[in-house]
Parts: structure tokens; sequence; C-alpha cells
């Protein structure tokens, strides 16, 4: 081995260790451990009204946040809440910087490859949504026009999944952008949920209607691999809430209607 063999193996040995020592410790595993620490943080998105948004005074609220809440009151320990984005709340969850996500994370066979999800506590539906003037009653219809999404959301992969060659997929960072390039004139039609769609008619009027449905979605909790006793502690939580009503009466206070009927895994 000459000598530049050996210091570029030294170079690639040295900066292997960095790599391992710059890791984050293993998060707690169990409920004990997490009261133990005296503190839960948990993920959710800030730009999913009304599931996550903020107060008036900048913090985070909604749905979500309320669910995070009564988590943390559930076990006893104080419940730090961290606002994370679409695209970063599963590196969030598997870099340590978070315990849980309760970020209206859709359960998909492609997440469950990362994460651990709970039993759902929650559902949304997912439509394609634009000005009543176009003529879209399928997914055929969309060649050729502009649509956007929220990128790396469960919008983006139905949509990604149906559009024929042709179509013209804009991708913003969250779905406020993606809503103001529609009311823009940017995009000529989005990918949301029914609660995106409602607050673009409360901005726009009834110009705009739901064309069809992407994807009916459940969210479920969201924690790192191999937990299993923090996965039974979070589906016992979410099962004893549906049952004495306590979802229930949190998802009619952010969205005016019933918890729908959720699968029991």
């Amino acid at each position: 081995m000459n000598l530049l063999t050996r210091r570029a193996l030294v170079g690639a040995l040295a900066g292997a260790a960095l790599l391992v020592t710059a890791m984050p410790h293993a998060a707690a595993q169990t409920v004990d451990e997490l009261k133990k620490k005296g503190s839960i943080n948990i993920g959710l998105l800030v730009d999913f009204p009304p599931y996550g948004t903020v107060d008036a005074s900048n913090n985070p609220d909604g749905y979500d946040a309320d669910v995070a809440r009564l988590l943390g009151k559930d076990w006893g320990i104080k419940v730090n809440l961290v606002p994370v984005t679409g695209p970063n709340r599963i590196p969030f969850l598997l870099t340590n910087k978070v315990d849980l996500l309760v970020a209206s994370l859709a359960v998909t066979p492609e997440r469950a490859k990362q994460v651990q999800f709970s039993r759902p506590y929650s559902a949304a539906t997912i439509v394609l949504y634009a000005p009543k003037k176009l003529g879209i009653k399928s997914a055929a219809d969309l060649k050729g026009l502009r649509v956007a999404v929220a990128r790396a959301s469960t919008q983006d992969t139905a949509l990604t999944a149906i559009a024929p060659a042709g179509t013209e997929i804009r991708r913003f960072d969250d779905d406020a952008s993606a809503m103001q390039a529609l009311l823009s004139g940017q995009v000529d039609a989005i990918g949301c949920s029914t609660t995106v769609a409602a607050q673009i008619a409360k901005r726009a009027g009834d110009g705009y209607e739901n064309k069809f449905i992407l994807k009916q979605q459940f969210m479920a909790v969201a924690m790192r691999q191999n937990q299993p006793e923090l996965l039974k502690a979070v589906n016992e939580f979410v099962a004893r809430n549906i049952a004495n009503g306590e979802l229930n009466t949190l998802y009619r206070k952010w969205l005016q209607t019933d918890l729908p009927a959720l699968p029991a895994d």
C-alpha cells in the first residue's frame, strides 16, 4: 500500500468515526423512559389548518396540537410542540429531533418502511380542486394542465400516480404556497385536502369546486421503528380516546364535523 493510498484510507476511517460520533443518541423507547425524562418532543405541521396551524401568539395550534396535548395529559408528561414541514417531518423523527409525529402523516406502504405507525387517529379527503369553468371530470382531463401540490405530501403521491403524460405537476414547499399559486393563476388546479379547499373557497368565493377525489387518507402517529412498547402505549391512547369521545370532541372543534370511522389498525 503506497503512502497516498494509506493516507486516503486513514482519512476515510477518520471521517467514518466522526460520522458515528455525530449521530444523535438513541431517543426514549418507552413511556416510562419519557416520564423519567419529564417531557416528550412531538413534531407537527403548522401550515395545514385546521389540523396544524398557529394561534395569535404564533404558537402551534390546531387539531394535531390538541391531540398531542391530550396525549401528554394522558401520560402525565410535558409536551414540547416542534413545528415541522411536509418534507422534513420524517427526517426530524429519524434523527431524534422529535420523539413522535402527530403531523397529519398519512399511512402509506412507502412511509411504513421508514417509520412505525399507530392506529389512525384522524382522516382527511384529498381532492382535485379547480375553477368550475374547467371541464375536469377525471385524471385523463389533466393532460396539458398545471396542477399544484405540496411536495412529498399524500396528494403529491396520489396525483403523480394517476396524472397522464402531459400533466405539469408543480410542487411547492407547503399547502399555503400551492394555494397561492392557484389563486394567482400560476396553476390551473390543485391537489389538496377538503379543508384547504374550504380555505380557497372562503378567500375566492364560489368559483371553484371539487372535481374528483384523489384519495381518502387516514393519519396516524408515527414513531421510529422497533419501539413496540411505545407503539402499544400510543395505540391504547388512541383507542381509549376514540371510545370516550375525546378525539371526536377535538375533531368537531376544529373541523365542525364528526371524526370519520377509523380502521383499528
